[in-house]
């Protein structure tokens, strides 16, 4: 093939792991006993589904007993203003004394504090009564139950009941070492990578088996400081998960797509052959003879591998038959067969092709290991 350089887009592939958008404790908040679960473990559950239910009886008594003690002092209210219409002309005639107005006026207002505070009575009662309703606050999928139907259950640490997790959207979690990241830093000063605009990449996520979930991602996260222990920092894509195809916790590659490696020079992996200290290609002269040439690989691209450096453009290096080439052999250029064509992504103008020895030159090349020009 003839080497030429293009803007090639580049997939960032890193083990990730799932993680709920929103995940919710769902906890007692008074004490009392647990009368029935009213959801099915493991379900979906919506917004506002009732998910427990508390015995209702010794908070409908609370809040009876509050309401009763808020019309007492509504009443004592209504006297206190009795008696104050009464005090106020007795005392501009003289019939009574300013500091009778003064206890009409400070015993209406006490009997107007007394109903605010019993209002606040009866405002927690309905409070409390109304948390042994206990509902989901977000639409996601159920935990187990942590209580059974009876247990007595109080706030705090025993209060814990279920978890509902949200799976749309979802967290997809990955971390980029220290030497990733300088990598990277490198080689955009050196041109050798281009970001896109505002790091708007695009997120695709395979599962285990391969599967690729059909929605797509964007990056919505990333921690300004590395981790201690790990030396590596976190980065989060937000993906819509429309068909449930992840849940929490789940193992995942992300696959970043959005970057793009400008001019360069992409060989196919089976041109390049391993010697004793570094890789290699066979380059063909003008004459048709290989050249042994040594070459600095950068990352895989799919079937392909990109050259860092050792190469030119316009060279034409030998993509079949190199492990049969041999120093300064005259060569045969042939087509390559249509399977050599379909296996690597090439133009016309990059079409593989395939090196043969001349006849007379075919038992020469059959060396052993030892021999010079063999390839490991």
């Amino acid at each position: 093939m003839t080497l030429a350089a293009r803007d090639t887009p580049v997939t960032l592939e890193f083990v990730a792991q799932t993680e709920s958008s929103r995940e919710v404790e769902i906890r007692a908040r008074v004490a009392g006993f647990l009368d029935k679960r009213l959801y099915k473990e493991g379900d979906l559950v919506k917004v506002g589904q009732v998910l427990f239910q508390m015995d209702r009886k010794p908070f409908e008594a609370a809040l009876q007993s509050a309401q009763g003690q808020l019309a007492q002092q509504q009443a004592l209210l209504e006297m206190a203003r009795a008696d104050l219409v009464r005090v106020r002309p007795l005392v501009k005639i003289g019939a009574l004394s300013k500091k009778s107005l003064d206890d009409a006026i400070g015993n209406e207002r006490q009997a107007q504090a007394a109903v605010l505070s019993a209002e606040g009575l009866v405002r927690t009662a309905q409070i409390n009564l109304g948390y042994t309703t206990i509902t989901s606050p977000l639409t996601g999928v159920s935990s187990f139950a942590k209580q059974q139907d009876g247990s007595y259950v109080t706030p705090g640490e025993a209060g814990l009941l279920t978890y509902v997790s949200q799976v749309d959207p979802m967290y997809v979690n990955f971390s980029l070492s220290e030497n990733e990241m300088l990598k990277y830093r490198n080689e955009i000063a050196t041109n050798q990578l281009r970001f896109p605009p505002n790091n708007a990449f695009e997120v695709e996520v395979v599962l285990a088996d391969g599967s690729v979930v059909p929605d797509r991602g964007r990056l919505s996260f990333a921690d300004f400081a590395f981790s201690e222990t790990t030396g590596t920092f976190l980065i989060r894509a937000e993906l819509a998960n429309s068909k449930g195809l992840l849940r929490p916790g789940q193992f995942v590659r992300a696959h970043v797509k959005g970057a793009i490696r400008p001019k360069a020079v992409l060989v196919p992996q089976r041109a390049v052959l391993q010697g004793p200290r570094s890789h290699y290609v066979w380059v063909i002269d003008n004459d048709g003879k290989p050249e042994q040439r040594v070459v600095e690989m950068g990352d895989w691209h799919g079937d392909d591998w990109f050259v860092s450096q050792g190469l030119r453009l316009g060279e034409r290096i030998v993509v079949d038959g190199a492990i049969r080439v041999a120093p300064g052999a005259q060569l045969k250029i042939v087509e390559a067969s249509p399977a050599a064509e379909s296996a690597g992504d090439t133009s016309d103008s990059q079409r593989p092709v395939a090196a043969e020895a001349l006849p007379g030159q075919q038992e020469r090349m059959k060396v052993g290991p030892s021999d010079k020009g063999s390839a490991p």
